[in-house]
């Protein structure tokens, strides 16, 4: 097989023997890829710092015609994760990143729209960019190019636009918004603020969301809606969630 290159972020590392380590990595060009690095523990190796977690690398790798792993041969550090003094809140996003690449993306699937997005939203996190609605933004971003994404925009039940400032609710399994005209008693926990609403739809749209300032109530709603989502998604409640400081 030709040796294949590309750029990739390191989302997940595994001892394989004294010398070698499996790694797992998010690629622009193929997606999430799975390769053997031999020599990678040791001091002087072709990898050299290149596989740390959340590493963005340039490799070069053999792929295996069979179901095993493939053969990574060298990669080259273009950039590394590393938040402004030690910053947990965004160290633990950066972690929680890779969890969620690892989990909602599949073997040689590639998305390069959100490998783009994954790399931007490390380089936020390692500057001054609020952590909170970076981590949202990228969420969003993420369900929406894995076909995901809750409709912010109308009913899920009787598909009529949701207006700015109408209260609505927000039900994961009917896939989005419940207008107040489709409210039954068992969605009442879960309103949401009109505000809230707006702030969704221009986080989901990137329309500028950098400019947006966020309430403390619509920040709590923000969570509670994006997290629900990506629980839905992933059948359970992601590893790193409770880390995050928000």
């Amino acid at each position: 097989m030709p040796a294949e290159k590309t750029d990739a972020i390191v989302i997940r590392l595994a001892d394989f023997s004294e010398s070698s380590k499996v790694v797992t990595l998010f690629t622009r060009e193929f997606g999430k890829v799975a390769g053997l690095a031999k020599g990678a523990k040791r001091l002087k190796s072709p990898f050299e710092a290149a596989l740390d977690l959340l590493t963005e690398s340039r490799i070069v790798f053999l792929r295996k015609a069979t179901s095993g792993l493939d053969l990574l041969t060298e990669a080259q550090l273009i950039s590394r994760f590393r938040p402004a003094g030690g910053d947990l809140a965004r160290l633990y996003s950066g972690y929680y990143i890779a969890e969620l690449l690892d989990g909602l993306t599949q073997e040689y699937d590639p998305h390069p729209r959100l490998y783009d997005a994954a790399s931007g939203t490390l380089r936020s996190l390692s500057g001054d960019a609020d952590p909170r609605l970076t981590l949202l933004h990228f969420e969003l971003e993420l369900l929406q190019e894995i076909g995901h994404l809750p409709d912010f925009e109308a009913c899920s039940l009787c598909h009529e636009p949701v207006e700015f400032g109408q209260g609505a609710r927000f039900w994961v399994s009917q896939g989005g918004l419940i207008c107040p005209q489709c409210g039954r008693p068992e969605y009442q926990h879960t309103e949401v603020q009109g505000g809230t609403i707006a702030v969704l739809q221009r986080l989901a749209a990137d329309e500028h969301w950098q400019r947006l300032s966020v309430s403390a109530q619509q920040f709590k709603e923000l969570r509670r809606i994006v997290t629900a989502a990506i629980c839905f998604v992933l059948e359970r409640k992601p590893r790193m969630l409770k880390y995050l400081p928000f």
